[in-house]
């Protein structure tokens, strides 16, 4: 099978309606299971009441999907077209091919006619390239077939780093949320635990999601901007994705976990009367699934790329980062 036949399968946008229809299962299957792991992992963890831990998770998991899956839906987060509006916009995008080219080749009228109300198959899509290469008229039909790679405007980028910053926003604040109720509820508060779940929401937010968002729609606004100069000719999917990925790099992976640190050690610290000063990493140390956890960000970079079947998605990868935040991760505790 080849990689262009499996992107233009995921870029259909009854596929893409599909996988957004699937994710609220999907957040709430991995969600459930990493609180039960979770749980059985650190059975034996002598600074935890495990009598309590499965219960506490349960409750940040809980807090994090509920948020998510309420505030994706009451404020739009997902921009994903209903399946009736696509099946409206593809059976009028057929009919109108159709009686434009007075099309009679039946294998394909059976494939076109088969897109107006359903995705096409893995072996269909070449077919339908192939048939129709040389057509000029085929444009406007497969704009609608499949999702259009869009340039967008300075506006447009902001716009959907607010976006996307919002919806990486509320499974951590929900996750801190959720670990101080868990607390409460298990008699386990404490202010030093309050503390720790604030802080690590300061380290997931602003290292792993908010400011790789904004080194992702500084690096493309400057790229839109060399386009308009002409400095740059063309905008590939392939070049916003490398230019997006370098501006998660610069701003995001190499300055977030110090721009977390330092707030935390000026602004937390202060407020729940911690005064250790030690090195600007004693907060908190970069380790390796804080890199992982960077896999949002090829998802990020995909979305600003026009590539729309990642973006439902996105509250399931976020959801690691609010559950260590609800949980106060801190692995300089761990001596």
């Amino acid at each position: 099978m080849k990689i262009q036949t499996l992107a233009k399968y995921v870029d259909q946008p009854l596929v893409i309606n599909k996988i957004n229809n699937q994710m609220p299962k999907l957040l709430i299957g991995s969600g459930s299971a990493m609180a039960i792991y979770d749980a059985y992992k650190n059975r034996n963890d002598k600074r935890e009441k495990n009598d309590f831990k499965l219960l506490k998770n349960g409750i940040i998991a809980a807090s994090i999907i509920g948020a998510t899956l309420t505030a994706v839906k009451k404020f739009k987060l997902i921009e994903i077209e209903p399946a009736s509006k696509i099946i409206q916009e593809q059976a009028k995008a057929v009919d109108e091919y159709i009686k434009k080219t007075n099309l009679n080749d039946n294998f394909l009228l059976s494939i076109l006619n088969k897109s107006k109300r359903n995705h096409l198959s893995l072996d269909e899509i070449p077919v339908l390239f192939e048939k129709l290469k040389n057509d000029s008229n085929r444009t406007v039909l497969f704009k609608k077939l499949f999702s259009e790679n869009k340039s967008l405007t300075s506006n447009e980028i902001f716009s959907e780093i607010k976006r996307l910053s919002t919806l990486g926003a509320i499974p951590v604040a929900s996750g801190i949320a959720g670990g101080i109720i868990a607390d409460t509820v298990t008699a386990t508060s404490s202010s030093k635990g309050n503390a720790n779940k604030i802080k690590e929401g300061f380290y997931q937010y602003f290292a792993n999601i908010f400011l790789c968002n904004v080194g992702a729609g500084t690096a493309l606004f400057c790229l839109e901007k060399l386009h308009k100069l002409g400095i740059v000719k063309n905008l590939s999917p392939t070049k916003k994705m490398l230019t997006i990925m370098a501006g998660i790099t610069a701003m995001g992976i190499v300055g977030g976990s110090y721009i977390a640190n330092f707030l935390s050690k000026k602004i937390i610290n202060p407020i729940f009367a911690q005064k250790k000063e030690r090195g600007i990493y004693s907060e908190r140390k970069p380790e390796p699934l804080d890199i992982a956890l960077h896999a949002d960000d090829i998802a990020t970079a995909g979305v600003l790329s026009g590539v729309k079947w990642i973006e439902p998605m996105l509250p399931v990868m976020y959801f690691i980062s609010g559950y260590r935040a609800g949980n106060g991760y801190r692995n300089v505790t761990k001596e």
